[in-house]
Formats: C-alpha cells, structure tokens, sequence
C-alpha cells in the first residue's frame, strides 16, 4: 500500500520566460514526484511516454521514485510562454500522448491518488470512480478544461463534472479554471459550487495572493510566502499539491497542509525545474514569514 500514487503524463516542456528558453520535462506528474522524492513516503508513479523519452523514467527510478510506465506513441510537448510576474502563461501543445482508462491500470493500492491530466482526455471517468472505489483521489482539475485548437491551448468546462465531482476528495484549481468550471470569478462563491457538487476538500490557488482551501463550510485561507527570486512559475500548482497530500497523508490540519505547499511552490518559483529543496528549507519559509492566519465560519448559501 502507498501513501501516494500519481497518475499522468510526462511532458518534454519547453518553457520561455523573460530571462530564458529552457527545454526541460514536466508534467503534474513529473513535477509532483520530484517534489516529493526526498520526504518520508511511500510513493509510485504511473505515467506514459513515447521511447525516445524512456530517459526521463530512467532518471526518476535513479532517484528512488517507483515508475509504472505504460506505452505510448508519443509524449506530451508543451510550450509555456510566461509574462513577467509569472502569475499567467500562454501554452501551445505539439503532441499528446495515450489516455489512462481501468484496462491498462496497474494494480496499485495507494491512500490517496493524485490525478495531474494534462488535456481533457488523458483520464476516463471511469477510472475516477474505479479509484475512489479504492483510496481517496485528489485532482488538480486543470487538465479537464484544457483543449487543443491549432495547436494552441484553450479553457472550456469540463463536461464530465456532474457524474465525477462525486468521487473527488481534494480538488485544486486556480482561479481562472475556477471559474471555467463554476461560471463564477468569486472565489467564494466558486468554492462552495465546487463543495456541492461533491468535493470534500476545494483548493483554489491564486498565485502571488496564496490560496484559499474551503471543507465543511470553512474557508482558509494560505499565504503566499515571498520569494527569494521570480525565476519559473511551472509546476508551482504540482508543488503546492505534493506539499499539501503530503501533510494530508500524515494526519495534518488544513492549515498546516496548506501552509507547507504554499512554502514549497514559494521555493520552486525561485528557481528552473523541479522543487529540489530540503524539508528543513520549508519549515524555514514558514516560520519566517509573517502573517496572521485566518479562518472564518461561512455560513452556506440555500441554492
């Protein structure tokens, strides 16, 4: 039995920024697992693409990270075109790669599996409902609402949402596919939609302004820690959510899951590629950052 599996494709990304052009992996899934590789946990990954990218599996089993990799013609390309404060990005897609659906899933138990679809077919619904049949599932939603015209990448809602919201536990979104998927731009308003359609746990990250986490009619809300540096936005929102499962799986309060992930993204934006800091590092940006946590009863609204 894991503590984690994740479930979703590698990229070959190519990232462009003010300061540079890189080509580097990505992906929810690659970025989640090497944010998650030095910490106490037990951890898989199932993922798939193309041969020529075998190296990039290579390299995450040498770095002990348990790789289930399925075949696929090709892998996922993206490009991601950040403007200067990094809070949005501009995205064009080259290739895509084979779907997960029940057939072709491994046999892997885990307490919680984090969901990281990167277009709005890479996971079935019906494995959704196979895996909640299992352990929790935690989503990062923004996969669902992506799709490709000419190449370029475009936000829709997700027509799947009534029949697998249900089976979702922790949701995380930020607030522009937010409000794809709930017709709303306030954040309040946005996550209680999202509660009522069956989510347990809403996340909603809203990038240099923290984040807000609402369960049981309760908003919190998450500081973002400032940075020592602006240098790569991408795979923050993967950061975040392997800092917060993290602490989720070890019996953690919200606030305290919460406030790890936003001090590990706060880490990984000062930097190009995967978070690679140490635990201590983390427990550092929280204890010094200086803010006042709040938590406020929302009463529910009568729809």
């Amino acid at each position: 039995m894991y503590d984690i599996c994740t479930i979703g494709h590698i990229t070959l990304d190519k990232v462009v920024t003010t300061q540079s052009v890189k080509f580097m992996p990505g992906g929810t899934s690659f970025y989640f697992s090497k944010a998650i590789q030095d910490f106490d946990l037990r951890y898989a990954l199932v993922t798939a693409l193309g041969n020529e990218e075998a190296y990039i599996v290579d390299g995450l089993r040498e770095a002990n990270i348990e790789v289930r990799s399925l075949p696929s013609e090709f892998t996922v390309y993206f490009e991601n075109i950040y403007s200067h404060n990094q809070d949005h990005r501009e995205q064009n897609v080259l290739h895509t790669a084979a779907s997960f659906d029940v057939a072709q899933m491994p046999d892997v138990n885990a307490k919680i599996f984090h969901l990281g679809p990167l277009l709005s077919d890479d996971i079935t619904v019906e494995l959704v409902k196979h895996l909640a049949s299992k352990g929790e599932v935690s989503l990062d939603i923004q996969g669902f609402l992506r799709y490709v015209k000419d190449k370029k990448v475009y936000y829709r809602d997700w027509a799947d949402k009534e029949e697998a919201l249900p089976y979702i536990t922790y949701l995380k979104a930020n607030e522009f596919e937010m409000e794809a998927v709930t017709g709303t731009s306030n954040v309040e308003a946005g996550a209680r939609y999202l509660a009522e359609m069956g989510v347990r746990e809403v996340i909603i990250t809203l990038g240099s302004r923290g984040s807000v986490i609402y369960t049981n009619g309760v908003f919190h809300h998450i500081p973002a820690y400032q940075p020592a540096d602006i240098v790569d936005a991408t795979g923050c929102g993967d950061t975040y959510m392997a800092g917060y499962l993290l602490q989720k799986v070890k019996g953690e309060s919200i606030q305290r899951a919460g406030e790890f992930g936003a001090a590990m993204a706060t880490l990984k934006i000062a930097s190009s590629g995967p978070f690679s800091r140490t635990p201590q590092e983390v427990e550092n940006v929280i204890k010094q950052g200086a803010y006042t946590p709040q938590v406020e009863q929302v009463a529910e609204v009568e729809k």
